[in-house]
């Protein structure tokens, strides 16, 4: 009975791999003639997963810093502290996205980078880094999109308030 359940997988992936190709053989290619006027091309990302550089810039630490730091949480117990270093590699990253045609990017701004200790003075090397990403995609005629709140609340305001259960956060 086994062998014969192998042998029905293994028939129904041989047809399901035989469609896919059909398919993709047949698929006409689409590029931005097929859009309207006014599309935008973009790309995205949210400065959790893409920035690292958590301990760089007096930034302060996010919820989720803290919640990847706790064992047992993620399986491999990775966290962002280092990402894709878009901290760092901005330039070349806004490069990649002009060779892909790209007309927009829009990132998310990290509150703690910008608030280390969720209110207050601003971090002045938060702000930097974003002035410097922002007048790196306009000179690249890339428009910049920004989410002002992507999920990194200050760990001190979860600390302090329990997070976005208080009406005090806001």
């Amino acid at each position: 009975m086994a062998s014969f359940i192998w042998v029905m997988s293994l028939l129904v992936l041989v047809f399901i791999t035989r469609q896919v190709l059909l398919v993709s053989s047949s698929a006409q290619t689409v590029d931005r003639d097929d859009f309207p006027d006014g599309f935008i091309f973009g790309t995205a990302s949210s400065a959790y997963q893409y920035e690292g550089a958590v301990n760089e810039g007096n930034k302060g630490d996010s919820i989720w810093d803290t919640f990847t730091r706790k064992p047992g949480k993620i399986m491999d117990f990775s966290n962002a502290d280092t990402t894709v270093d878009q901290y760092h590699r901005f330039e070349s990253d806004i490069e990649l996205m002009k060779d892909l045609g790209m007309d927009a990017y829009r990132f998310s701004i990290s509150w703690p980078r910008i608030f280390p200790c969720g209110t207050g003075e601003p971090n002045i090397e938060g702000i930097n880094y974003y002035n410097s990403l922002i007048d790196a995609l306009i000179k690249k005629g890339i428009q910049p999109l920004v989410t002002l709140y992507h999920w990194d609340l200050p760990q001190i305001l979860e600390d302090k308030y329990q997070g976005w259960l208080s009406k005090q956060i806001v």
